[in-house]
């Protein structure tokens, strides 16, 4: 148990035998009436996000989030096959609970998977990678018509806009959070 003064972002509460992770969270102190706390909620399995508001001080129930560093292996056509860095125990996550995150994942990469009492929850990759554009059309100096970028396939097979100067084979930055070209990796 903990109290909403202990919020913080990342932190998953349990709510009505449901998963919870706190995305934003706000203490509010008003002229007249008691504090409450202003949270944003995730769903940590299906993914839906509501807003819920605490009174401040009131007890909520956290729940155990076990984070690990994971090494991912391969994509086996269904699945996506991970190793625990620690012991070597092999995972597969279905696409589903991946979700977005294959769009930046090579082979051999580390990242975390947090687990709740042995079931594997999500996966976080770092705020950004740095991939290699395998496929882009040439930009033309005169074409201003996209405000300057065009679209490039990254070697993971993931479309993101990028500026017209950029060529096949160039390793760029991308955040992973929206997909936003990020600049280029000397």
């Amino acid at each position: 148990m903990a109290s909403t003064n202990d919020l913080k972002n990342g932190l998953v509460l349990n709510i009505d035998n449901q998963l919870w992770q706190v995305l934003e969270f706000q203490h509010v102190k008003p002229g007249k009436g008691p504090a409450f706390v202003r949270t944003k909620l995730k769903n940590v399995l299906s993914g839906k996000i509501i807003d819920k508001t605490f009174n401040a001080g009131t007890k909520v129930e956290t729940a155990n989030v076990d984070r690990r560093d994971m090494q991912y292996l391969y994509h086996d056509g269904t699945d996506y096959v991970f190793m625990d860095a620690e012991d070597y125990d092999q995972v597969s996550l279905s696409p589903e609970l991946v979700g977005d995150a294959a769009n930046y994942m090579l082979e051999n990469q580390n990242l975390q998977i947090s687990f709740h009492e042995g079931t594997a929850l999500s996966v976080e990759l770092p705020p950004s990678v740095e991939l290699v554009i395998a496929h882009t059309d040439p930009g033309l100096q005169g074409d201003r018509s996209t405000g300057g970028s065009k679209p490039a396939t990254l070697e993971t097979g993931y479309d993101i806009q990028v500026p017209l100067f950029l060529e096949e084979g160039t390793k760029v930055k991308v955040d992973t959070r929206n997909g936003d070209y990020l600049g280029r990796v000397k």
